[in-house]
């Protein structure tokens, strides 16, 4: 008895979410990077149970430019939200649009975290503790580099095209990356500048 043979010319060869390869690899791959920043915090709590005096620094971190980053990105999830929206509905201006606005948060996302280094008080090598703060910090801003090249690549795509429902796909997936740069962030400051004051 031979199996039944159908015609599959006449799906779609693109889907949003679960369906797309592409969406399981940006979510193992949200895993595996947020994996690693639970390790930096767990080594940063270990290192607490082996030290009686810590924090080993006269000032701590000053939270408000980490605040402000959280300020704006939360602000950008409204955005960002939007875009994924429109995106499936393949509206392009829309979609040009929520790009070219995502695009302009990275870069004030950029100037913050620069003002952020800066407001440290403390350079990397001056001990563990100090040595913990910037891995994170800097752990993060490679999330916050990647996402902002990629966000820019597809934004100058958007215009250039041509587009088909596939690259909307990808349009979607950048923007649910973002969404994991804003809840790691969440995390991190609060590691960063927060735990050090509950902690010592």
């Amino acid at each position: 008895m031979k199996a039944p043979v159908r015609d599959l010319r006449s799906l779609p060869d693109y889907a949003f979410g679960h369906r797309m390869p592409i969406w399981w690899g940006t979510v193992f791959f949200m895993i595996i990077e947020g994996s690693g920043f639970l390790m930096l915090i767990a080594a940063y709590v270990y290192l607490f149970g082996q030290n009686t005096d810590w924090p080993p620094v006269g000032q701590l971190p000053n939270p408000w430019p980490g605040a402000a980053l959280i300020a704006l990105m939360l602000a950008s999830e409204f955005v960002n939200f939007w875009l994924k929206r429109v995106c499936q509905r393949f509206d392009t201006h829309k979609v040009q649009a929520g790009l070219v606005m995502m695009s302009l948060v990275g870069l004030a996302g950029l100037g913050i975290r620069w003002w952020e280094f800066d407001a440290l008080h403390m350079r990397w090598d001056e001990n563990a503790f100090a040595s913990m703060i910037w891995a994170l910090l800097f752990l993060h801003t490679t999330h916050l580099l990647v996402d902002i090249a990629e966000t820019w690549v597809m934004t100058a795509m958007s215009f250039i095209g041509p587009l088909d429902a596939r690259r909307f796909v990808d349009f979607v997936e950048n923007a649910e990356y973002w969404d994991f740069v804003v809840i790691s962030w969440i995390v991190v400051y609060t590691a960063i500048y927060w735990l050090p004051r509950w902690l010592s």
